[in-house]
């Protein structure tokens, strides 16, 4: 589907990779980027973390935030300049189940030495499957699979032990699982349909994209869909709103 831009009225935006490095602070080029294109247009963040963990990470920016797939949302209230939590929403979690799984997992493709907890529990019922355990020392961690080759290998397998989740390949060494039917997708078409935005009027800016990545659901639905491969150019990519 072809962009008019003439006809854009929202502009979404995924956080880390994409407007930032991995978990560090919004920069000033590409916080000016951001006001630059509030003058013309909605923004909107829409994560994986809660709304003000990305909000504090951006360092305040004005803006209305969805978090945790969906389940968390917030409005940016110029008044206090400070973000209202408007959902949130925590699923319950059959913890025994969780276990069992993943253990069944790590049995069959031989992770079973870990470090610190088998399993992550998130307040909103989200979860993480930490193939080196809670405790593990960072540089294992991203030492482990880089290039997600190995997890993207036993993903289908994680998928069928996970049915009633959203299963994705998160951070370097894990699995994020968000409770059906929330993903990104379906978090800003929530948003679409409660401000009366149709999806040709909507842009999305993502950089996790490919199989098993957060913005993949976006990537593949009828939303335009602007790929970044590298934050550091984001201006340039997004030349066609600017």
């Amino acid at each position: 589907m072809q962009m008019e831009k003439q006809k854009i009225k929202l502009v979404a935006f995924d956080l880390d990779g994409t407007l930032t490095q991995h978990k560090t602070k919004l920069d000033a080029k590409n916080r000016s980027v951001l006001k630059r294109l509030s003058q013309n247009y909605r923004l909107l963040m829409v994560g994986a973390g809660t709304c003000r963990r990305i909000f504090e990470q951006m360092e305040h920016f004005p803006i209305d935030i969805i978090g945790n797939y969906g389940m968390q949302a917030a409005n940016y209230d110029k008044t206090g300049s400070d973000i209202v939590i408007i959902r949130d929403i925590q699923a319950p979690v059959d913890r025994d189940r969780i276990e069992n799984a993943v253990t069944q997992l790590r049995q069959a493709y031989g992770y079973t030495e870990f470090t610190g907890d088998n399993v992550e529990y998130h307040p909103s019922g989200c979860i993480t499957f930490p193939i080196l355990g809670t405790r593990a020392n960072l540089a294992d961690k991203l030492a482990f699979d880089p290039d997600r080759t190995k997890r993207r290998k036993i993903y289908d397998d994680v998928k069928n032990h996970f049915p009633d989740y959203t299963v994705f390949v998160g951070g370097s060494s894990s699995f994020d699982m968000a409770p059906r039917p929330y993903d990104k997708a379906y978090a800003l078409d929530l948003y679409c349909y409660e401000h009366g935005i149709a999806h040709d009027e909507v842009v999305y800016v993502g950089d996790d994209y490919g199989m098993g990545g957060n913005d993949e659901s976006v990537y593949r639905s009828d939303f335009h869909f602007f790929k970044i491969d590298d934050y550091r150019t984001l201006e340039s990519v997004l030349q066609p709103l600017l």
